[in-house]
């Protein structure tokens, strides 16, 4: 991988996706699961817990990346706005610094809705190894 390189993918937050995250981390919170709670909270709907985003940070490292020898050292995320279910998102994630001496790439990436809207962006650093 080369500084500047350029990476995406599309995820869509389905059910099945919904579904699992709270069988897997039993986060029932209300604004996650409660229509009438999250309308109040002036949602238009249940919001997604954001660590799904998480979740789909390791698939794009660990499946769609040219090479599989690679673990996440950290990642930094800041979000923006909420999804709800059903929502397409665009990942778009660009090498922003390679370390060949310590074997690091650095990324900078970017969740955005088929609004256009930014969802959520931040940073990851993955070792090669």
């Amino acid at each position: 991988m080369l500084k500047g390189d350029i990476f995406s993918h599309e995820f869509i937050v389905d059910m099945e996706i919904y579904n699992g995250f709270i069988n897997l981390f039993r986060d029932k919170n209300p604004l996650h699961t409660d229509l009438s709670f999250a309308k109040k909270k002036g949602f238009v709907s249940t919001v997604m817990h954001g660590n799904i985003l998480g979740g789909f940070i390791s698939y794009f490292i660990g499946e769609c990346l040219p090479i599989k020898n690679v673990i996440i050292h950290s990642q930094e995320i800041k979000y923006y706005n909420p999804v709800f279910l059903n929502d397409q998102l665009f990942f778009v994630a660009k090498v922003s610094d390679v370390f060949e001496s310590v074997s690091v790439v650095m990324f900078d990436f970017l969740f955005e809705n088929a609004q256009k809207q930014k969802i959520a962006k931040g940073k990851i650093q993955i070792g090669l190894i």
